[in-house]
């Protein structure tokens, strides 16, 4: 089977960002797969350049990954226009080289951003192939609700486009079944959940934590760890006001690693309030956040207070789980159940710094239970979120997909 995949941000093990796709690719390559991935050259997290290579090729076992990187605009960190034309510009390049692709089985594409979909689906079209609509955030919903997108033309225009490529997909799959009922609404015809889950063997080993923590000044010390995104969804500045409510536990460190374009006001306003607490740390490929993982004692998953982040499955609380970490989570809904109901960490209300520095100043007064807690997200990573099981899950998906009769 080949599948060809669209997807501006993907990122390999060795670069920053999200790397679910690098290892569902891998998977399927390793049996007997072709994948062909049609991405842009500029890494979403940092703006960097990934690699020089416009063609990459990986022999996986019986398999192969071809990654293909396309011009894009690459004043991407400057502002919502020109991230949209940056995502605009890709749409039309990806649509170029996916139509040099041939004998194609599957075309995927992945939201967000929306605008590869629509490359997804005209590339599906001419080919006569099925679509797979992967959804991994609910846009543009999540735009509007954090203010992002304003606009009531804009918003109308990307909702009808929303509701058309839910449609016009044979197959769609969601990472949450907190967002099933929102692209059934919404036109989706066979709807499948592959949740997000976390590889073991990339994060159950023991990194070397003690040297993270001599390297960044953190011996002795009770860090509380954020890894990701440091955006205006990511409300980190609720972190920023914990900290200066935990000054006068000097045990107590707020570790930040990652980037984006709220990090320097975070910076600025931890400078500000001469906050000794906090650090600001690069994002870390994921071949070494193991290591970074840890260094820490307790793992922090943020999220504004809006209604729909409770239909979220953050792929960074699994990846906590796997290193073995306790979550301490500010997100309410789907994602709260799996803690809570896995024993694997606190949850506590978004949107209320009172209550996070309440929170890590309990868990800091109780090693034992941040322990345990650690040991039941790694067992629930084993059991139900293993990335393994679930990319075998996913590539059934495909198989079935592909034989089917349109």
């Amino acid at each position: 089977m080949k599948i060809l995949l669209i997807h501006q941000a993907f990122a390999a093990l060795d670069e920053p960002g999200g790397t679910r796709h690098h290892e569902l690719a891998r998977y399927f390559a390793a049996q007997g797969n072709e994948i062909v991935v049609i991405t842009s050259p500029i890494n979403y997290m940092t703006g960097a350049e990934q690699s020089a290579k416009r063609v990459e090729e990986m022999k996986i076992g019986k398999g192969e990954v071809v990654i293909y990187r396309v011009p894009v605009y690459r004043a991407f960190h400057r502002s919502f226009v020109h991230r949209t034309l940056s995502f605009i510009s890709f749409m039309f390049t990806s649509i170029r080289q996916a139509l040099k692709v041939k004998d194609v089985s599957v075309i995927w594409g992945t939201s967000p951003p929306i605008f590869q979909v629509v490359s997804a689906w005209l590339v599906a079209k001419i080919n006569r192939k099925p679509l797979l609509f992967e959804v991994r955030d609910l846009w543009p919903a999540f735009a509007v609700q954090v203010g992002v997108l304003r606009n009531r033309f804009l918003i109308l225009a990307s909702e009808w486009l929303e509701r058309f490529l839910l449609a016009q997909a044979e197959q769609v799959v969601v990472n949450s079944p907190g967002f099933v009922e929102h692209v059934r609404e919404r036109g989706a015809r066979r709807v499948d959940v592959v949740p997000n889950g976390s590889d073991l063997d990339l994060f159950s080993r023991r990194g070397n934590g003690s040297q993270f923590r001599r390297e960044n000044g953190l011996e002795g010390k009770f860090v509380v760890l954020y890894a990701g995104a440091h955006g205006l969804s990511n409300d980190l500045g609720q972190v920023i006001t914990a900290a200066e409510l935990l000054q006068g536990h000097s045990e107590i460190v707020f570790v930040l690693v990652g980037d984006g374009k709220e990090k320097a006001n975070l910076q600025r306003k931890a400078e500000e309030k001469g906050l000794k607490n906090v650090l600001f740390l690069p994002p870390v490929p994921k071949t070494k956040m193991a290591t970074v993982l840890q260094g820490a004692d307790v793992c922090l998953a943020i999220l504004k207070p809006i209604p729909l982040y409770g239909t979220v499955y953050p792929n960074k609380v699994f990846d906590y789980m796997a290193a073995g970490k306790a979550v301490l989570l500010a997100i309410p809904g789907v994602i709260r159940q799996v803690i809570e109901e896995n024993r694997a960490g606190m949850a506590i209300p978004p949107g209320d710094p009172l209550a996070l520095a309440n929170a890590v100043l309990e868990l800091a007064q109780n090693r034992a239970l941040v322990e345990e807690m650690g040991q039941n997200g790694k067992k629930a990573i084993e059991e139900k979120y293993n990335r393994q099981k679930l990319a075998a899950d996913f590539l059934n998906i495909f198989e079935q997909l592909a034989i089917r009769k349109y």
